[in-house]
């Protein structure tokens, strides 16, 4: 019996080191999905993300706690808007290297195993020890991420294939003008600083 069992142990465990690693399952090209966010500040936001990769566009509306309501418009040629729709007309514009995140840029991610997190039994990886990103095992679905910062968001909806109707993705008329140079310096007080690092940060995923 005994030397029958060593063999299926060894089988066993061979099949086992031999199985891959699990990779991230790419972004839908499409949906809108609700974060909660914690930085490492203690700032807390709540973020409606709508992500529309096949129109080169992603959109983040940020309501900071007991604070104003940014918008963020991404195009994908690199120019991001920061603005809001207030009777203040503050807007800001950067342009970056790259544009939108693609669908599969958590690919080359390193594996680090199974964790429980905010209940759900979830994959866990790296990438470039810059951001932890939490999938569930069952659904696929994300669950969460935090940056080595420490900032952490959590996935509170996510809906495939939920598409903004078009007239939403028009950055208002003043953030054409100069004169909103200065919402620059405004915009990291009235944020903490986490909105613009972290779409600053991310972007740098992209070249990795």
């Amino acid at each position: 019996m005994a030397s029958l069992f060593l063999p299926l142990v060894s089988l066993f465990l061979i099949l086992t080191l031999s199985e891959p690693a699990p990779v991230p399952k790419p972004w839908p090209l499409q949906f809108h999905s609700t974060l909660y966010q914690n930085s490492s500040l203690g700032a807390l936001a709540l973020i409606d993300l709508w992500y529309d990769f096949p129109n080169g566009r992603n959109f983040n509306i940020i309501q900071s706690q007991l604070g104003e309501l940014l918008y963020d418009l991404e195009w994908t040629n690199g120019t991001s808007f920061f603005y809001t729709l207030d009777s203040a007309k503050k807007c800001s514009t950067y342009h970056f290297d790259v544009g939108i995140l693609r669908p599969d840029w958590l690919a080359g991610a390193n594996y680090q195993g199974q964790k429980m997190v905010d209940g759900f039994l979830c994959n866990v990886w790296d990438k470039v020890d810059f951001i932890t990103y939490y999938e569930h095992v069952d659904t696929k679905m994300p669950v969460g991420w935090v940056f080595y910062t420490g900032t952490t968001l959590h996935v509170m909806t996510f809906e495939v294939g939920a598409v903004l109707e078009d007239s939403k993705w028009q950055a208002p008329v003043y953030c054409f003008g100069e004169e909103n140079e200065s919402f620059n310096s405004n915009l990291k007080q009235s944020v903490g600083h986490t909105v613009e690092n972290w779409f600053r940060e991310i972007k740098s995923l992209m070249k990795t």
